[in-house]
């Protein structure tokens, strides 16, 4: 007999590029968010027109404290990043309508392509070692970073 699972999941992964600027916000006591748009992409062939199709979806990508600062010193629009995170909704009312947004907040990053510091590119493992000269993977829970 097949038990239910008893828990549940909520992690997305994505790998795509950076549609804007790392946006700040600071608050009192030292703690900040960042926000910035990535794209996603598929590309296939119809089937009647022969044509290549491209399908971009766009998600709003959340990171906080160290993580957010890291990425507004690292990150430009057009970057390809892979992140893994979970989805948060929220909603509001903004003159008198109700607004709804689906975020990813991030807890871990890693640089693919970097325009600002190719130089500074590593990954950065649990233990914080650098391991690669290709790509930064950076943890949100760490907050002693060698860069």
């Amino acid at each position: 007999m097949k038990q239910a699972m008893s828990g549940t999941v909520n992690k997305v992964i994505l790998v795509g590029n950076l549609g804007d600027e790392v946006k700040m916000h600071y608050f009192e006591g030292g703690d900040s968010i960042g926000r910035f748009p990535i794209a996603t992409s598929e590309t296939f062939v119809s089937k009647q027109t022969g044509e290549k199709i491209t399908n971009t979806d766009w998600h709003n990508i959340l990171v906080k404290n160290k993580l957010a600062e890291i990425c507004e010193k690292y990150l430009t629009k057009g970057d390809k990043i892979y992140c893994e995170g979970k989805l948060k909704n929220r909603q509001w009312e903004q003159d008198g309508i109700k607004r709804y947004s689906t975020e990813v907040h991030v807890t871990e990053l890693t640089m693919l392509t970097n325009k600002k510091s190719t130089e500074n590119n590593a990954i950065i493992s649990q233990n914080n070692q650098p391991t690669s000269k290709n790509r930064s993977t950076i943890s949100e829970e760490k907050d002693d970073l060698p860069f």
